[in-house]
């Protein structure tokens, strides 16, 4: 009999792989800017779990412990055990700046649709094909 955890990890990995694709079908298909930016910020924050997943980690029958020591080991050997079981806090740091980052982007991104309206009225794409209005 399998692992409930390995297959629960398996079951959260495929299901944000299934949710990249159809967060990237939404970018690349609707013709509204708005429903592409939905598209957009639903697929960043998928990439941005799928990094939280890759950096956890499962150590025989124990969950993983925090990234920080209390006190200074007084053995190697607790500095070991201690490297071996802590989660990997890269993965961690990467998705804050990657939140960071974003959220500049998105209001970046949502000024120029707020400016692409008042040209153009509209924020379907397809109107507007070939510079001008239809």
């Amino acid at each position: 009999m399998s692992d409930p955890v390995v297959t629960l990890y398996t079951i959260i990995v495929l299901s944000l792989v299934v949710n990249i694709g159809i967060s990237l079908y939404g970018v690349f298909t609707r013709p509204s800017l708005v429903k592409k930016f939905i598209c957009l910020t639903i697929f960043s924050d998928t990439l941005n779990s799928f990094a939280i997943a890759i950096g956890f980690r499962r150590v025989s029958d124990t969950y993983p412990s925090i990234a920080v020591l209390s006190s200074v080991p007084e053995e190697s050997s607790e500095l070991a055990t201690f490297s071996e079981t802590a989660v990997d806090p890269v993965p961690q740091a990467l998705v804050l700046t990657a939140i960071v980052i974003g959220l500049a982007v998105y209001m970046f991104l949502v000024g120029l649709i707020v400016m692409y309206y008042r040209h153009y009225k509209t924020t379907h794409v397809r109107v507007v094909e070939g510079g001008s209005v239809g």
